[in-house]
């Protein structure tokens, strides 16, 4: 026995607009024996199985335009209003899980749009919350995901600039900075989720406190590819994992202290498993 002494960060676990979602979804599959659900409602593998095992039924948009009378859940990430525009037509009945800091950002996106303001967004490319953001301009506005794209874009010489919600604070503020070194005018939104961004603040001093850190996350997780970097910038020693099945008893040494933490798609019972099976090494 290793005898691991392990502590799962309190702060860990789903943010508010998950928690909403996936509630949302047992409340209607404990009355109904399944609901349709508009891509992945979390971006989490193991908490996708566990409850499409009650019924959820994972649909892309190209399922949604053959619906007809169906009742779909749209997911904490939000949509385009060209999803709305479907669910009418097609007589489909939407259970909305968006998040309503995502659902105050498409607003405001919509709002400097209609305002004839250039718009760029900060954003993984193809990620739900960026589309359905996009979709606010009708397709117009432009993301970047990297600084070098910027040399790829024809920027204005005036811009505003908005950011996915669950994206880094510091890489934010950096953009804004290297757009105005550029020259460019910058009307800045930081429109950062707060309950994620804080999550950043309280990761660096939970992982301080350990030898060696498992930081457990969904692969398609952008939050947590985020969160995950804040864990090896201030513990070298923390690793990437999905389940408990990638952990090795090599990982660690006789007596360690062990932190576990995850992104904000990560369920608490994932990370009790996590858990005891370190307890059992």
């Amino acid at each position: 026995m290793l005898k691991l002494n392990t502590t799962i960060d309190t702060n860990s676990g789903f943010c508010f607009g998950v928690v909403y979602a996936i509630q949302m979804a047992e409340d209607f599959l404990a009355e109904n024996s399944y609901l349709y659900c508009l891509g992945d409602i979390v971006h989490n593998d193991e908490e996708v199985k566990r409850l499409t095992d009650k019924g959820l039924r994972i649909i892309d948009h190209d399922k949604l335009k053959t619906l007809h009378g169906e009742k779909v859940m749209i997911r904490a990430h939000g949509e385009p209003p060209e999803t709305y525009r479907i669910a009418l037509e097609n007589d489909i009945e939407l259970v909305d899980a968006s998040c309503p800091v995502v659902l105050k950002l498409q607003n405001r996106v919509r709002e400097a749009y209609d305002d004839d303001q250039p718009i760029l967004i900060y954003g993984k490319h193809g990620h739900a919350e960026v589309k359905g953001l996009v979709g606010q301009t009708v397709g117009e506005a432009t993301v970047v995901e990297t600084f070098d794209e910027l040399d790829e874009k024809e920027l204005p010489k005036k811009l505003t600039l908005f950011s996915q919600t669950t994206k880094s604070s510091k890489k934010l503020y950096a953009l804004r900075d290297e757009l105005t070194s550029r020259g460019i005018e910058v009307d800045f939104k930081d429109t950062l989720c707060r309950q994620v961004s804080n999550r950043d603040l309280q990761l660096r001093d939970f992982v301080k406190g350990f030898d060696k850190i498992v930081f457990v996350s969904g692969l398609k997780s952008s939050n947590g590819k985020v969160l995950y970097e804040v864990c090896k910038e201030h513990n070298p020693n923390s690793y990437f994992i999905s389940n408990q099945s990638e952990l090795k008893p090599e990982m660690f040494e006789e007596g360690n202290s062990v932190g576990i933490c995850g992104a904000t798609s990560t369920p608490q019972w994932l990370m009790e498993e996590v858990k005891a099976t370190l307890d059992n090494f």
